[in-house]
């Protein structure tokens, strides 16, 4: 859920290209003629799903990011040599395919009428899988995800080197979980009502008792967005009750920045929790597998519970004011404020105490019968 690289969730910038423009885009830019092509749904970039062989072995991701994104190369450079770093290390994340020119990437006009914005353009290879979001998970597939989320970052901080990366600090950017503070300028987009309340409550807390403890956090490259629908699994058994799932693709890379660890547990629980019918039991599994990884130091588990709540607070403040510029793609925009304003109002209402208490517990039992 990317938005821009300043403090604006969304500015006007979301291609619309039609699918005739999409075809004709991949064959110029790329050499390759398209056969087959349905658009897929995306929060502020236009995605394409595509097949370029009449047997079907050669399927894409066509993807156009938004123009605001476009103006940033170089952090675009820098998500796209990620993705092919982390799939060298035996990730399952895409790879591009090379335009003609042999780049990973091209600016290109977004239309034929004069002053059309320009976006920037690539191929990925399309990742099998179903998304998580489309499941139900089990206590396995979550410490998985917890186990991922660690090693992602991981790997990616202590080995991924490129020229561009630098452009992973981004001070302003309104999804890294640091500027919780800055919803503030959005939060009208609420209205006047509890909800209002709560997530005033959450941003009020996060800056008086996480906002002066980053510092002593461990510093990394966060993914920044591993939500149900950026998770791909297969099942490698049936019945379907006790299946057991295995990671099969991991997407949508713009919203990378430099962060925290704790962060990035944090936010793959509070995604886990969206679809889950046992919300406040997901992260404890996710956690456990997180913390097979990296364990967390007490200051980073002191922190957690807020900054669970304050993820809920970006996604439901953001979605609510992106929803009121765009009301045609409100449907995908608010996708998580279906249950999200349920569980966090569940969090606030069952207590910080409790919550951390049945998260701490259910990992703690982990150090003595981990998932096979």
């Amino acid at each position: 859920m990317s938005s821009g690289n300043d403090c604006q969730p969304q500015n006007v910038t979301k291609p619309a290209l039609g699918e005739r423009e999409a075809v004709e885009l991949v064959d110029r830019v790329f050499g390759l003629k398209v056969v087959w092509i349905r658009s897929l749904p995306s929060y502020d970039d236009q995605n394409f799903h595509v097949r370029v062989s009449a047997e079907g072995a050669d399927e894409y991701v066509l993807k156009i990011t938004n123009s605001e994104d476009s103006q940033e190369p170089d952090l675009i450079e820098a998500q796209t040599h990620a993705m092919m770093f982390l799939r060298a290390e035996g990730f399952p994340s895409a790879t591009p395919y090379l335009t003609k020119d042999g780049n990973i990437m091209s600016l290109e006009q977004g239309g034929t009428r004069p002053g059309s914005k320009k976006y920037m353009v690539r191929l990925l290879t399309y990742l099998p899988g179903t998304p998580v979001a489309k499941i139900t998970t089990n206590a396995q597939i979550l410490y998985e995800i917890g186990r991922l989320a660690a090693s992602v970052d991981k790997v990616l901080s202590e080995k991924f080197q490129h020229p561009s990366v630098k452009s992973l600090h981004r001070g302003q950017f309104i999804w890294n979980l640091a500027n919780v503070p800055l919803l503030d300028q959005y939060i009208y987009a609420l209205g006047q009502n509890k909800n209002r309340a709560v997530v005033e409550q959450v941003i009020e807390q996060f800056k008086g008792k996480v906002i002066p403890k980053l510092s002593s956090f461990r510093a990394c490259i966060n993914h920044g967005d591993l939500n149900d629908h950026n998770i791909l699994v297969d099942s490698s058994s049936t019945p379907l009750e006790n299946a057991q799932y295995r990671v099969s693709g991991i997407l949508d890379f713009s919203d990378m920045s430099y962060g925290y660890y704790v962060f990035e547990v944090a936010i793959t629980i509070m995604y886990m929790m969206i679809e889950s019918p046992d919300p406040l039991s997901v992260g404890g599994h996710v956690l456990a597998g997180f913390e097979s990884v990296l364990p967390l130091t007490a200051e980073e588990r002191g922190a957690l519970f807020l900054l669970v709540s304050g993820r809920f607070a970006q996604s439901l403040v953001i979605a609510a004011h992106t929803a009121l510029l765009y009301p045609e793609n409100k449907e995908y925009l608010t996708i998580t404020a279906k249950t999200g304003w349920k569980h966090l109002m569940t969090m606030f209402e069952v207590g910080q105490e409790a919550v951390e208490k049945t998260w701490f517990e259910t990992a703690q039992a982990y150090t003595y019968h981990a998932p096979a």
